[in-house]
């Protein structure tokens, strides 16, 4: 048996010139199954433990400006890992510059890395791209990337930390 603690996410959009809120989803804050937490974490800690632009980004799925953000450039070896549970996500194999201003990855570090959802906040449907773990708004998917798989994932640096490989590793 599965029980949801629910939020609202609210955005701001654009009405006849004016900006006005939205609620544009209701997401499970806590998924517990047989009295496993899957997410335990709750507002007060996040707001505590993350900035106020990494808490935006992953828990009221906003988006960093682009060519700001601290990994977009970053050339190093190692791993991308979820900046709220810690979980792998992405490697810097994967990781290519498609000159959109966001670290942009051909493929997640394993098949069960990330979640795809529906994303209609915008009048247009896209694909969103969150932490299979915590469920936390990393950025998007498009079918506009290099080969082999032809796909971008365009994610906030915001929603991630680096592993960088230690020399030994390299």
């Amino acid at each position: 048996m599965y029980r949801f603690c629910l939020r609202t996410v609210v955005r701001l959009t654009k009405v006849d010139g004016s900006l006005v809120p939205v609620a544009s989803a209701v997401l499970p804050r806590v998924l517990i199954s047989s009295g496993t937490i899957k997410m335990a974490q709750n507002d007060e800690e996040l707001k505590k433990r993350l900035t106020t632009l990494q808490y935006r980004v992953t828990q009221e799925h906003g988006t960093e400006p682009p060519f700001t953000g601290k990994y977009e450039k970053n050339k190093k070896e190692g791993t991308y890992k979820c900046i709220v549970c810690g979980t792998e996500l992405f490697k810097s194999g994967h990781k290519y510059d498609s000159g959109s201003g966001w670290p942009s990855f051909y493929q997640p570090s394993g098949k069960e890395a990330v979640e795809e959802r529906t994303d209609k906040s915008l009048g247009r449907s896209r694909t969103e791209v969150v932490c299979n773990k915590c469920k936390a708004h990393l950025g998007h998917v498009f079918n506009d990337g290099p080969a082999p798989t032809g796909e971008r994932y365009c994610i906030n640096s915001a929603s991630l930390s680096f592993d960088q490989k230690k020399k030994d590793e390299l």
